[in-house]
């Protein structure tokens, strides 16, 4: 068993727990339920591929849900009661005799419905697709789930003006999230952060301060209709065109807004029973907005993924949510706007505050950049100053508010605005907290304590105190000395650091990895180092995600059989 395929099962142990029976069918008929408490009590497409029944989300809490149940952990791919789970006792999914499909909690409350009536009888049934459907007997359709998504599109569903795509809290929070992907009122496809903070949101993608017709995109359309098929080709009415790495091939597929705000394409894996990204909006999960929270910055390292961390002088405002960012500690920036005297300026280099200008002025010295922050009617938290090679210029830019915060792909620098009395408790200001990975599995905990008896541990070894021993800590030195000193026109230094006895036959990748992984674990600062619940992530992040950027040119091959948009009808292709 390999090394990563070891940790990608300990992920089985938090997957929610889906009911399943090999006797089930693929119908529910009018004035019949399917029960919480008989495990039994599902829906199975005819090809056994989806299962619609209750999942357990937490704690005595269901949602009712439909699930790919190919993959090693069940998929979810729809629910009615994301935002309101239901008792594990008592409640029902029920199909009433006036046509109305409801979802009863335990006090008989009603929680979910689909709102419609029927003269003629009716039933539900679960198709090979995924689309759970309710039909009257006349073979129409009063309600189906592709007309209302969660979080994922499957083949053939459409996103339209009334059907988009909202995200969950996180992987194990099936709960709405803070990202949707939808049609604006200019016809445009676009990906909306909308935080806890209700009065701030905004538009990432595509970029906002371009013109849509740069992007490729038009508005000169009024269909508002996007699909994908099942070889991999996604077409939109306006314009917008991808395709999966692997297109032309027929796949299970999925497109999931995921927690993290990047839109997915992932194709299904049948042999080692995984979904494997092959495209994604982003391919620098930084620049999605809202990402790290406010008065935080985000960084992005190919090996390790994606990092927040607080500005110097702020503290994580909630220790759960990255979402909710960082608090000032011990200042707040109103008392600094009559004390100008009292302000200093800390210099983050490479890094980018999006959005929230006040003011700019073009063509202005740091110092009177400075200046203009601290006038006391500017309510300035940090200035952006830019050198602009096309014009010559430093550009200075007034921020109020420290949002989307990332580094290092950035050309300017930003000067964020402290009182001087903190500055003496800001050696070690980007202390990074926490990294998160794009992906369905979350791992579960190893016990850290746990060591074979009668065996010393080997590797890096630690004094009571917690200490590197001075040994290992020289070899800890040089390691990070070739890794920081590295030069692309010499020799890769994980060749240089790794056993000569090994004969370079080893993947580069995935050592540089564990390298870096192991390089984390041995920091002399205990409470820099990662949980094991982090090491996993690190690890199996790396062996299920594979990058790809938006081909700008659509494989020709995997288009047949999609729908074509002409921007005032839809025309099916046969």
């Amino acid at each position: 068993m390999g090394f990563y395929t070891f940790f990608l099962l300990l992920s089985l142990l938090q997957a929610p727990l889906f009911y399943l029976s090999a006797t089930s069918d693929d119908t529910l008929e009018q004035g019949s339920s399917l029960s919480v408490e008989k495990p039994n009590n599902v829906l199975v497409s005819p090809n056994g591929v989806f299962s619609a029944g209750f999942s357990l989300v937490g704690e005595n809490a269901f949602c009712f849900a439909i699930s790919f149940m190919k993959s090693s952990v069940p998929t979810i791919v729809w629910m009615a009661n994301r935002d309101q789970p239901v008792n594990g006792i008592g409640s029902k999914f029920s199909l009433l005799r006036n046509g109305n499909l409801v979802l009863l909690d335990a006090g008989r409350i009603n929680l979910w419905s689909t709102e419609t009536t029927s003269p003629v009888s009716v039933y539900l049934q679960l198709h090979d697709n995924g689309n759970l459907v309710l039909y009257n007997i006349r073979n129409e359709s009063l309600w189906e789930s592709f007309d209302s998504p969660t979080d994922t599109l499957l083949a053939e569903q459409k996103i339209t003006k009334d059907a988009s795509l909202l995200s969950s809290k996180s992987h194990t929070n099936y709960s709405s999230g803070y990202y949707t992907f939808y049609f604006d009122n200019d016809n445009v496809l676009r990906l909306l952060y909308q935080g806890p903070d209700p009065q701030i949101s905004s538009v990432y993608w595509p970029e906002p301060n371009e013109p849509s017709f740069r992007a490729g995109r038009t508005t000169y359309n009024n269909s508002k209709t996007a699909m994908f098929n099942s070889t991999g080709y996604f077409q939109s009415s306006d314009d917008l065109v991808f395709s999966a790495s692997d297109c032309g091939v027929v796949l299970y597929r999925r497109l999931t807004l995921d927690p993290d705000g990047n839109l997915r394409f992932y194709s299904f894996d049948e042999k080692n029973k995984l979904w494997i990204v092959t495209w994604q909006a982003f391919s620098q999960p930084c620049r999605i907005h809202g990402i790290c929270g406010p008065n935080s910055l985000c960084k992005y390292d190919h090996a390790l993924g994606r990092r927040c961390s607080c500005l110097p002088g702020f503290k994580m405002k909630s220790n759960l949510d990255w979402s909710y960012g960082c608090e000032p500690v011990g200042f707040n920036y109103n008392s600094l706007v009559n004390n100008i005297q009292e302000s200093g300026f800390v210099h983050l280099t490479n890094t980018e505050f999006y959005g929230y200008d006040k003011e700019y002025f073009q063509n202005y010295s740091l110092q009177r950049c400075q200046d203009e922050c601290l006038k006391s009617s500017s309510h300035c938290q940090a200035i952006q100053f830019i050198y602009w090679t096309d014009t010559g210029y430093y550009d200075c830019y007034i921020k109020t508010q420290l949002l989307n915060g990332h580094q290092p792909y950035f050309q300017g620098d930003a000067y964020v605005r402290l009182p001087k009395s903190v500055f003496s408790s800001i050696e070690n200001p980007m202390k990074e907290l926490r990294l998160e990975c794009p992906q369905d599995s979350n791992p579960s905990l190893l016990n850290r304590t746990y060591e074979k008896e009668g065996k010393k541990p080997t590797g890096s070894q630690f004094s009571e105190s917690g200490r590197m021993t001075e040994n290992h800590g020289r070899l800890v030195k040089w390691v990070k000395e070739k890794m920081v000193g590295a030069d692309s026109s010499q020799t890769n230094w994980i060749e240089e650091i790794a056993d000569s006895r090994m004969g370079g036959k080893f993947d580069k990748a995935k050592l540089e990895i564990l390298v870096k992984v192991a390089l984390q674990c041995v920091e002399e600062d205990k409470e820099a180092r990662p949980t094991m619940h982090q090491v996993v992530e690190m690890l199996q992040c790396h062996e299920e995600e594979k990058i790809f950027d938006t081909p700008k040119v659509p494989d020709p091959s995997c288009e047949s059989g999609l729908l074509y948009f002409d921007n005032t009808e839809i025309l099916l292709d046969v």
